[in-house]
């Protein structure tokens, strides 16, 4: 209002003198009025939100101006202390990024006053000119209506997270409970009601109250989605029902069985309304409870009897706010259980992923560079003897090229691994890449090793991920016989027996100690046969090493069903 009448003040003014400045005072002029225009439209506006803001309990003044604009123009008083939906809303449901356009706070406002969606950092230009150009808003439709979207079970509640609808609905359960004790309660005493009344016009009355309580109490455990919101944004209905109940309980006696649906009242209050409302309405019925017995018997002849009820209005009131506490603390307890999972989650995943390094580094590049150290090492001997024999230098050079050369290859297939998303949709031959690994072997260690199928089936194709543990698996049981086994030769054996894809690796070496665990080996550093157990696990597989059906030597063999290839 500051801002409209200062502009309209000051188009006037522009209006009578534009005629009689010169050119260059009038732009000054303009200039000068159009910053004090600015100055004190921002004023102004600071001043609505002061007057306008109502922070919502459980809040954080930090959860920005999604709060400001969707409270504006309500005050504390209006509010209830914890309304059902403040409690169980936080800051991010509450941003217009996490709500569809239906469930906005400011959805009743123009398109132009609407808040940034989504709210990312605007730029400070953008900033300065929506404050010194957006007309003030009117009042938002409150906090009520998001918190009726998501009690409604609307869109918005699908941002909501997972502990957030668990409270909700277990509230609205509840909810629902209590009306339909109170249907039960209503329907048994109506009768003695009706019967109780005079003829006539107090007949016609209770009748009413009859009718309104029982409709009232059957829609909201109906269609509580729909008719729930509305009992919640308006307390006076619930007050309204309250007369009603005491018309009836005034008709039938304090005795009668309507006595317990004046309890339901306070504890109903309590489950949506929070301690206010528990208070307000366990002392509205307390209040009508004792005028009932006063008008009815002497209240002191029986005081005890007289304050049963009302003295249950109180402990129904402090029970319904004690389960409405009790299940927004298990909903914080579940979130905060969920966040802590979530981490671990991804501690787990980041450990795993180390460990998947270190095997892929042990198994290829490792190994490559200390066969070039050794392959150096006996170049720099053989150039370094007396008569050194040209032939042997070149085939030790020739070595180590070689080595490095698969080293660098070994590296870019680790670091395209580990950059590849996806595996291509061609299946690889295991058998056919065995048999040229055996070769390469051979030929490198110059220790004979054959491959060969085995079984009745043919070998499936197999996908690329899982072909490329089965073959780094089958690769280091081949080493692990040239390097500490002191095998004479090697034989792999592929193929299908059963429901089985079987890989084995056998070499009639001295074998592995007795008493050998994964555990002693990975407490010395030797993390050979580990890779290997870890490998067949990633891809579901069954992985024994021992001498299997053989008198001596060791058998490592792989066990994968064919269900994990599709």
């Amino acid at each position: 209002m500051i801002a409209t009448r200062k502009r309209r003040g000051l188009a006037r003014g522009l209006r009578r003198h534009a005629q009689e400045r010169a050119p260059g005072e009038w732009q000054g002029q303009a200039q000068g009025e159009r910053q004090g225009q600015t100055q004190g439209e921002r004023q102004g506006r600071a001043q609505g939100e002061r007057q306008g803001q109502v922070r919502l309990p459980g809040v954080p003044a930090q959860a920005g101006p999604a709060v400001v604009r969707a409270t504006r123009g309500r005050s504390d008083a209006a509010l209830p202390e914890a309304t059902l939906f403040e409690a169980v809303l936080s800051p991010a449901i509450l941003s217009p990024a996490a709500l569809p356009d239906a469930a906005r706070p400011d959805a009743a406002l123009p398109e132009d006053e609407r808040l940034p969606h989504p709210p990312h950092a605007p730029s400070p230009t953008a900033d300065a000119t929506a404050s010194a150009t957006a007309p003030e808003p009117a009042p938002g439709p409150g906090p009520d209506s998001v918190l009726t979207h998501t009690l409604a079970s609307e869109p918005a509640a699908d941002s909501a997270s997972a502990p957030e609808k668990l409270q909700v609905s277990a509230l609205q359960a509840m909810c629902r409970y209590v009306f339909g004790f109170r249907l039960a309660m209503i329907a048994l005493a109506a009768p003695a009601a009706l019967l109780n009344a005079s003829p006539g016009l107090a007949v016609r009355l209770v009748g009413a109250a009859v009718v309104v309580t029982f409709m009232g109490s059957y829609v909201l455990v109906r269609d509580w989605e729909r008719f729930g919101p509305l009992l919640l944004r308006h307390p006076t209905l619930l007050a309204l029902d309250t007369l009603f109940g005491a018309l009836l309980l005034a008709a039938a006696g304090p005795d009668s069985t309507l006595a317990y649906v004046s309890v339901c009242t306070p504890l109903l209050a309590g489950l949506v309304y929070g301690w206010r409302g528990a208070g307000v309405f366990a002392s509205l019925q307390s209040l009508i409870l004792l005028a009932v017995y006063a008008a009815t018997r002497d209240l002191s002849a029986d005081p005890a009897q007289c304050a049963l009820f009302p003295g249950l209005c109180v402990i129904a009131g402090a029970a319904g706010v004690t389960l409405r506490n009790l299940l927004l603390r298990f909903g914080e307890a579940t979130r905060t259980l969920t966040e802590v999972r979530a981490r671990l989650a991804v501690t787990e995943a980041v450990a795993a992923e180390r460990a998947r390094l270190a095997r892929e580094m042990h198994d290829s590049v490792a190994k490559t560079l200390h066969g070039i150290a050794l392959a150096a090492d006996g170049l720099a001997a053989s150039a370094g003897a007396d008569r050194p024999d040209p032939a042997l230098l070149r085939r030790q050079a020739g070595l180590v090229a070689r080595s490095a050369r698969r080293a660098a290859a070994e590296a870019r297939e680790l670091l395209a691994d580990l950059r590849r998303e996806t595996d291509p949709g061609h299946g690889t031959d295991v058998l056919a890449e065995l048999a040229a690994r055996a070769r390469d072997f051979t030929a490198r260690t110059g220790l004979p090793a054959t491959c060969r199928p085995t079984g009745g089936g043919t070998v499936p194709p197999v996908p690329p991920a899982v072909a490329r543990q089965i073959l780094t698996i089958a690769g280091e049981a081949m080493e692990n016989a040239h390097r500490h086994a002191a095998a004479s030769r090697v034989d792999v054996r592929a193929g299908v027996h059963g429901d089985l894809l079987c890989v084995s690796v056998y070499d009639d070496g001295r074998g592995l100690p007795p008493g050998t665990s994964l555990d002693d080996l990975r407490r010395t550093g030797h993390f050979g046969l580990v890779g290997m157990a870890e490998r067949a696990a990633a891809v579901g597989a069954r992985l024994r090493i021992g001498r299997g059906d053989h008198p001596r030597g060791t058998e490592v063999r792989l066990e994968l069903p064919l269900a994990a290839l599709t």
